[in-house]
């Protein structure tokens, strides 16, 4: 990762600026947080729904059951970004990074001390679904932090590159997470896996937040975000400056933000859906996200810089579409037990076409936002458009696939029409590659906002000079 990071190192001579150090806090961080969202999510598939509700529960309901308490922690985080990302532009960027650092490792670790059904009940899937609660809430602050702060010391040509380093933290965080569990579904027998082995995956989080833990500590909150912090000291508080002008931005995010649902399906109702009703040998298809992961490594950064030269927008957009057009491809492969298409499809899908999408929205959702609100903005907006997403996706998906579990097409084609809507809403945001931070937030501080902002600002000299 170093040496892919060299592209941005030379702006660090910039006073203030250390765009590599943030890319890679971003970059630990996100990956933290997909590693613990994704071996909950392939848990979920192959164990949980065995282990947390009764035993005499059908297949398909234990199955739609399990899908539930992976949207539980994409519901509430909506409620996560009311709370984290007005702490992010008041407080810091780095004081909420590290914050959700400790949440979500802490009730990650916890999942793997969770007694099951048989043990204590209905209080097996409660304590489940509190864990989950917690996850989501530090997961709602934890990304919006993370892009802010490097997009915020990236060098100004450089800056969907920088931030694509998040989203190339993802997916890291979720090859790690799945290529945890192939050796225990290889190696171990199906009692020693229900009874101790898919514990283990969840107690590992617990490295990855020290190593986190020693990389943020050093990080310096970027220089826009300083000289913000000083500027509007006494304005209103960050939510309700963007719920007062910046309503349409968070909408537009929210809805573009809905191309998660390739994600979603493709980690974990495919994987249920191959295993559990086609019947697909259970190790061989977590290798899939496996290889695709490895290819999105290589596609991310590539996406980023493409994003640079020729546009956010563009490499959104094809991104989306191409993801969501090639979900029928990759589901009609599992159905069909073809292993070759399998993995054709699943690397074409989510490691090059959905990674595209996935490399730029960092810095193309963030740019719609002012430094002022830029974190409380982008979490607000990513978060009600991954609770739909990540929330509903796997159940609605569950609910079309019927009581067999085996109608995929319908899956595949709300799918698509999910990513074409966020694409079309996409072609409505502005351009920002050519514009600097400053330019940008030139762009969308006008108005009422900017004299609020100027009062503000007013106001905190009058108070200084008091002093």
């Amino acid at each position: 990762m170093s040496e892919q990071l060299q592209g941005v190192t030379h702006s660090e001579s910039t006073p203030g600026k250390t765009p590599k150090r943030a890319a890679l806090s971003s970059w630990i961080g996100s990956a933290l947080e997909y590693y613990d969202f994704a071996v909950y999510g392939t848990a979920a598939a192959l164990v949980l729904n065995h282990l947390f509700f009764p035993a005499d529960t059908s297949p398909g309901i234990a199955i739609l059951a399990a899908m539930g308490t992976v949207g539980v922690a994409y519901v509430v985080r909506p409620l996560g970004a009311l709370i984290m990302g007005p702490l992010g532009d008041r407080y810091g960027r780095k004081f909420v990074l590290m914050l959700c650092l400790f949440l979500i490792g802490a009730s990650t670790f916890a999942v793997g001390c969770l007694p099951t059904f048989d043990q204590v009940g209905y209080l097996a899937p409660a304590l489940l679904v509190l864990c989950r609660v917690i996850q989501g809430l530090s997961a709602s602050g934890e990304q919006s932090s993370a892009i802010s702060v490097s997009l915020e010391h990236a060098d100004e040509r450089h800056r969907a590159f920088t931030a694509s380093w998040t989203l190339h933290g993802t997916q890291f965080g979720t090859l790690l997470a799945t290529g945890v569990f192939i050796p225990f579904t290889l190696f171990l027998s199906e009692d020693a896996l229900m009874s101790w082995g898919w514990r283990v995956p969840f107690w590992l989080s617990a490295a990855v937040v020290l190593v986190a833990f020693l990389i943020r500590r050093g990080l310096e909150e970027p220089p826009a975000f300083r000289e913000n912090k000083e500027a509007v000291a006494g304005a209103a508080s960050p939510l309700a400056m963007t719920l007062r002008y910046h309503k349409a931005a968070v909408a537009r995010v929210a809805i573009a933000a809905m191309i998660n649902s390739v994600n979603i399906v493709f980690t974990v109702w495919a994987l249920s859906f191959a295993t559990n009703i086609v019947g697909l040998d259970r190790s061989t298809v977590l290798l899939v996200p496996v290889v695709a992961n490895l290819v999105a490594l290589i596609a991310i950064p590539l996406s980023g810089m493409l994003a640079d030269r020729i546009g956010r927008r563009p490499v959104f957009i094809m991104g989306a579409i191409g993801g969501g057009l090639a979900m029928n491809g990759y589901l009609g492969a599992i159905y069909s037990g073809n292993w070759t298409m399998i993995f054709f499809m699943g690397v074409l899908m989510s490691g090059l076409l959905y990674s595209m999408g996935n490399a730029v929205w960092p810095a193309f959702y963030a740019e719609m936002f002012p430094t002022s609100v830029r974190v409380t903005g982008l979490a607000l907006g990513t978060q009600i458009g991954f609770a739909v997403s990540g929330g509903f996706v796997p159940v609605i998906a569950s609910a079309l696939a019927g009581d067999q579990g085996d109608q995929w097409m319908k899956v595949s084609i709300f799918v698509g029409v999910v990513c074409v809507i966020s694409a079309l809403v996409a072609m409505t945001a502005k351009e920002t590659k050519a514009l600097t931070l400053d330019e940008i937030d030139a762009l969308h501080t006008a108005g009422g906002e900017a004299a609020d902002l100027a009062a503000a600002s007013k106001a905190s000299e009058a108070q200084l000079a008091a002093q």
